[in-house]
């Protein structure tokens, strides 16, 4: 099936007994378990609603397997302490999402894992590896600068070397990505953004091989995370607008992408799709569009948080991937965690601005966006 049919059809469960083509919702947390093939229960993510979301996704995904869980740090949280124990090494890429870098530097050395970063070329990522190396972890496009990894490359050189590779999807959904495709293990994806995409859900995924998504999942059943049966019901009823919502995202975010390029006002704008950006080429190779999400540096004479009060349309939010164009300043919000010496060196600065391109009609958008320059 192409993905517009998957994205609606897969995964999903009719009623047999009343005849609804809706999957039901279950929200029992006390299931009979004498002819069913396995115990079910909401903590072990793999009820009715469960199932569904995770079969859904590991169709969009290509994957064998999968798992929902209650944010996107749970799904990763799963991955990396499911996976890593004691003595294991793991090589990520700088810059990643705020959370996911303050849960490595917090956490796991207490738990005797060692990391490093490296930058998105493969040739660095593959010089940071080390005998102990069992991950390299990623996100691509990255945020918010929208680095791009060459996945196809780096998943040759860590199968070469049994590395698990491990990769954030959540910018680029599985609608405009698949990374398993090019060769990598497992994918994750805050489905707070595009999956959930109405800025009314938290909740994560995983997906990828059976055996690996298994490990994942002992860790999370042992420490919690699962998502409650209302949710994964909303999530399914998102997930079936999936490639509608993105396609429109990505067609609105490469016209306003370009139009803030071509102002003197705009220093930078981050967005794979123009064709200075330095991912560009990778990104036309391994993606099928280049996405929502953008980030834009202000002239050094403009005010950011002036330019965001400014803002009519365009809210200022935290989270993204939603209907409705949205706005943030990293600093303050996603990489607050970060500390300022380290958002330095990576360029994440005070004009930093990172924008959600929603669905709504391009030219209100651009012409929000324009207008607050002054």
């Amino acid at each position: 099936m192409k993905k517009s049919t998957q994205a609606v059809r897969a995964g999903s469960r009719h009623d047999i007994n009343m005849g609804g083509l809706n999957t039901p919702l279950l929200p029992s947390s006390a299931i009979e378990y004498m002819d069913d093939s396995e115990v079910r229960y909401p903590r072990y993510f793999n009820t009715l609603n469960h199932d569904v979301v995770a079969d859904k996704m590991s169709a969009l995904e290509h994957a064998e397997a999968g798992l929902v869980t209650s944010s996107g740090m749970a799904a990763i949280s799963a991955i990396l302490f499911g996976l890593l124990g004691s003595g294991d090494h793991v090589v990520f890429t700088e810059g990643l999402y705020g959370g996911t870098h303050a849960l490595i530097v917090n956490e796991l050395q207490r738990f005797g894992i060692s990391h490093s970063f490296a930058t998105t070329d493969v040739r660095e990522l593959e010089a940071a590896c080390r005998p102990e190396t069992r991950m390299i972890y990623v996100e691509s496009p990255s945020n918010p600068l929208m680095t791009v990894v060459d996945l196809p490359a780096l998943a040759a050189f860590a199968r070469h070397r049994e590395i698990i590779t491990v990769i954030d999807n959540t910018f680029a959904s599985p609608i405009l990505q698949n990374p398993l495709l090019h060769g990598f293990d497992l994918v994750m994806h805050s489905g707070t953004k595009y999956l959930g995409g109405h800025s009314d859900l938290i909740c994560g995924t995983v997906n990828g091989s059976a055996a690996l998504v298994a490990s994942a999942r002992n860790h999370a059943v042992a420490y919690g995370g699962c998502l409650n049966a209302q949710d994964c019901y909303l999530l399914e009823r998102s997930l079936k607008t999936l490639e509608l919502r993105v396609q429109r995202q990505s067609d609105n975010a490469g016209l306003v992408a370009a139009l803030l390029d071509a102002d003197e006002r705009v220093k930078k704008v981050h967005y794979p799709g123009l064709e200075d950006h330095p991912g560009h080429a990778i990104a036309a190779r391994q993606m099928h569009g280049f996405g929502g999400m953008l980030s834009f540096e202000l002239a050094d004479d403009i005010d950011p948080i002036g330019y965001i009060r400014r803002l009519e349309l365009v809210n200022c939010a935290i989270s993204l991937g939603g209907v409705e164009t949205t706005i943030c300043q990293p600093v303050a919000t996603s990489h607050q965690k970060v500390s300022e010496e380290e958002r330095q060196r990576l360029g994440i600065t005070d004009g930093l601005l990172r924008l959600s391109v929603g669905i709504e009609d391009s030219e209100d958008i651009s012409a929000d966006l324009l207008q607050a320059l002054g």
